[in-house]
């Protein structure tokens, strides 16, 4: 909520008290998903025999339309044939819905998903493609009118954002939330279906998108208030796993019976209401800030009756320029905190008891209540009236693009661990972007290449906006890899590779060199050796190559750590695939050889390294 409008001490000072204050976030979001079991096929209506299911699937990234598998359940897989190419009818009867899936496609190979069976959100083999249209990975399909003039007749399909799509062969993420056409009690629409969000491998690729009818190829003709999920069988192979939705079909949430009482003072704490004389009072109509009719010194309760239309976990937002607390059901849900704050309860359907309290005790900023709602079976709705919350002014966004040679820009990175999840702080990240539109960025404090992504450069507004924070953030699809030295001594008990640099490394970094065409070789000491690391991209940014060479009196066994995951699977002679998410292929090595070693239920590929050894891979994603 923060902008320039408020003096930077007030964003200072306030940032430190949410800090301090604001309880950890929940899971409440994640609630309420229903996995399809995939150890049968009986979750669909009379599948073809092109439809099977799997204990895994994997793809040949030289040979087109080809999807091997293995025995099993678990992975959901068409093999199309001359004779069988069905498509694929859910069970599953949908409004409202969010859809969650995993799919991999073979190369050159082409499916799709159709919400309600009407609307499809296009599957393919997009890898690489910089200027993807409707028909691409994540591309809304167009329409279709066979009555129109040749050239015409296809129209309204709309194009990813960017191409978010990774290579054949590659387990890719997709989420749909989906909302359905609206019609009246005589069944005439009165709103058009809409994709709220679509987001592919982490990259948000369309928002809020009309659709005024179903799209080229439905399974039924019209539209309807529900319809069943519909995957296209027709084309090429496919596979799908960790299927799950999330059905909106319940009445949101909703306050009635609000009264309000407001009192003046200053209120450091939550006081004894039941001591203090209020100064207003009586009914609302909406729950808002505006009737307290102070700009300091205030304490506006609401009290009421929280309408719910089903049981199950309900997640509260409260936004408070000041102090908030809220009530539900004789129990404390949001306690008495700072500005923003978030809280999760168990509650039954039914008229609950509801209160809720706003206090401010300064008046060098502008009153601000909001509160939002998300429960089972429908989706996050405000109980606030809008004019309760100032309307932010956007900031300008301030980025580093890319250009005719690569570029480099140092800064903080904030980096999610793939493993536990938790997220800190990088001081020392140097990010490299090159014109083929694919960056990484690099740990200048421990060697470690910890991300790499496709598309822009970086979003330097956390750095340079007002006073800044020193934070950038990648712009485009983004893979995570690890923050983790690249060079450490294995040891003979077969423990982990340490996460931080030892102590006994003598880490030095020495600075970086740019060669004729502006690539950074990274120069750093460890283990008694002195390293050159460089970096580049390749087949026009589909993939980056990463060169190390060894130099000096390296320390006994000293290894480099090439990648960490929860499966590492070899696929061919010095060709890996890394928890099914990216290709690493090992271009030349000097002397040691490769091993994939277990520990703690991780997988490691190390490679043993000495005094002249030069060691190429690449990363293919």
């Amino acid at each position: 909520m923060f902008n320039l409008r408020y003096p930077t001490i007030f964003i200072l000072l306030l940032s430190c008290i949410c800090a301090l204050h604001l309880p950890a976030q929940n899971k409440a979001k994640d609630e309420g998903f229903i996995s399809i079991p995939l150890q049968y096929l009986n979750p669909f209506r009379a599948p073809a025999a092109n439809w099977k299911i799997t204990g895994g699937a994997s793809a040949d990234m030289d040979k087109d339309e080809v999807l091997r598998t293995t025995a099993g359940s678990g992975v959901l897989v068409n093999l199309p044939d001359d004779k069988n190419r069905g498509n694929l009818t859910f069970q599953l009867e949908h409004g409202d819905v969010d859809v969650e899936l995993e799919f991999m496609m073979a190369r050159h190979s082409n499916s799709g998903i159709y919400l309600q069976g009407r609307y499809e959100l296009q599957l393919f083999d997009s890898w690489g493609v910089k200027y993807p249209t409707y028909s691409d990975c994540g591309g809304i399909y167009e329409r279709w009118d066979d009555s129109k003039p040749e050239g015409r007749k296809g129209y309204e399909g709309y194009a990813p954002r960017i191409n978010a799509a990774h290579a054949p062969g590659l387990w890719q993420k997709l989420h749909i939330a989906f909302q359905a056409p609206r019609f009246d009690a005589a069944g005439r629409k009165i709103a058009n279906a809409r994709f709220l969000r679509v987001e592919l491998n982490g990259s948000l690729i369309h928002e809020n998108l009309e659709i005024n009818g179903p799209t080229r190829g439905p399974a039924f003709p019209g539209e309807s208030p529900l319809g069943p999920l519909f995957i296209q069988g027709d084309h090429g192979p496919v596979a799908f796993r960790n299927i799950r939705y999330r059905l909106y079909d319940r009445a949101p949430a909703g306050l009635e019976n609000l009264q309000y009482t407001v009192y003046q003072g200053d209120f450091p704490e939550m006081p004894d209401l039941s001591k203090l004389e209020p100064v207003a009072g009586g009914k609302s109509a909406v729950l808002t800030q505006e009737t307290a009719r102070l700009n300091e010194k205030l304490l506006l309760r609401y009290t009421g009756t929280l309408k719910t239309s089903g049981s199950g976990a309900y997640r509260f937002d409260l936004t408070t320029f000041g102090s908030g607390m809220l009530n539900v059901n004789g129990k404390t849900v949001v306690p008495f905190g700072y500005w923003e704050q978030h809280g999760q309860a168990d509650l039954p359907a039914g008229d609950l008891p509801f209160e809720l309290i706003y206090t401010k005790r300064d008046n060098w900023f502008p009153n601000g209540l909001a509160l939002v709602v998300e429960g089972p079976g429908f989706r996050p709705v405000s109980l606030h009236a809008l004019s309760s919350l100032a309307p932010e002014e956007p900031e300008k966004p301030i980025t580093k693009g890319l250009g005719a040679e690569p570029v480099i820009l140092r800064s903080f990175m904030d980096f999610s661990s793939t493993d536990t999840g938790k997220t800190h702080r990088i001081v020392r990240a140097i990010s490299v972007g090159f014109p083929e539109k694919t960056c990484f960025t690099y740990n200048a404090g421990n060697g470690a290449l910890i991300q790499v992504w496709k598309g822009g450069f970086l979003d330097a507004t956390p750095m340079w906006h007002s006073r800044g924070d020193g934070n950038s953030r990648p712009i485009g699809n983004l893979l995570l890899l690890e923050d983790a030295p690249f060079l450490f001594i294995a040891g003979q008990d077969d423990a982990p590779a340490p996460d931080t640099v030892a102590e006994a490394a003598a880490f030095r970094l020495l600075g970086y060199e740019l060669d004729e065409a502006r690539v950074p070789s990274f120069q750093y000491q460890s283990w008694g050796a002195t390293v050159s690391d460089r970096t580049v991209a390749e087949m026009d940014g589909k993939m980056l190559t990463r060169a190390i060479q060894i130099k000096g009196n390296a320390k006994q066994g000293l290894h480099c750590r090439l990648a960490t995951g929860k499966n590492i699977e070899q696929i061919a002679p010095n060709r890996y695939i890394v928890d099914g998410h990216y290709y690493l292929y090992i271009n030349k090595l000097s002397i040691g050889k490769p091993l994939v070693r277990s520990v703690n239920g991780r997988q490691e590929l190390i490679v043993p390294v000495s005094d002249g050894d030069r060691i190429s891979y690449s990363l293919i994603w």
